[in-house]
């Protein structure tokens, strides 16, 4: 099996309904960026019906209306175009745990599904960044001095956020082992080490 370096995925993040597809929330946007060898090449985004409305405070969070969402195609139909954009393609999120749960949540809907692996670039900043304030996405963007504008909680801006934060993660590994390639396996064996060893791991490769 080809080993797969880290700069070459898919970042993605969801707007939804509520925190869990467990108690019947559903996403309400998708966003997307693809990334080969750290370049952007290709993005996705769409907002997606529920079918039913969402509350006040998920409005004023996102920016996403019901309005909005009535005009939109249902969640079958953006999820089946964007398993076809996944394809193979490893994934990141930010607090992918969340990400991943809607993800599968709705494919399972569709009867779709993925081949690609999953990384948490909050697991790795948590590791990495251990002077950070805290490690919520737009923390990291400033504590990393990453240029940003625009808004975040909207799918696409935020996965184009990620994705910055990712590359900046990648090029500060890169400089610690010394190696022009960050391979997907090291990354998410990073993400699952104990703070205090996180040198120790890096230093060995």
């Amino acid at each position: 099996m080809t080993q797969t370096c880290a700069d070459s995925l898919i970042v993605l993040d969801f707007e939804t309904t509520g925190l869990s597809p467990d108690l019947g929330d559903r996403a309400i946007e998708i966003g997307a960026v693809r990334l080969e060898k750290g370049q952007v090449v290709d993005r996705f985004q769409a907002l997606m019906n529920p079918g039913k409305r969402i509350s006040t405070f998920i409005e004023d969070y996102t920016g996403i209306t019901n309005r909005m969402l009535s005009q939109a195609a249902p969640c079958d139909d953006v999820m089946n175009e964007f398993a076809n954009f996944i394809g193979d393609s490893n994934l990141v999120a930010h607090n992918a745990s969340f990400d991943k749960r809607f993800l599968d949540a709705e494919l399972r809907r569709i009867a779709r599904s993925y081949n690609g692996n999953f990384a948490c670039s909050l697991l790795v900043a948590r590791r990495l960044y251990q002077q950070a304030p805290n490690h919520k996405l737009g923390s990291l963007i400033a504590y990393k001095n990453i240029p940003s504008e625009g808004g975040f909680h909207r799918a696409l801006f935020d996965s184009e956020m990620t994705a910055k934060l990712w590359m900046t993660m990648l090029d500060d590994i890169s400089q610690i082992i010394t190696a022009e390639d960050v391979l997907f396996t090291l990354i998410q064996k990073l993400a699952k080490t104990p703070k205090n060893a996180v040198n120790k791991l890096l230093q060995a490769h």
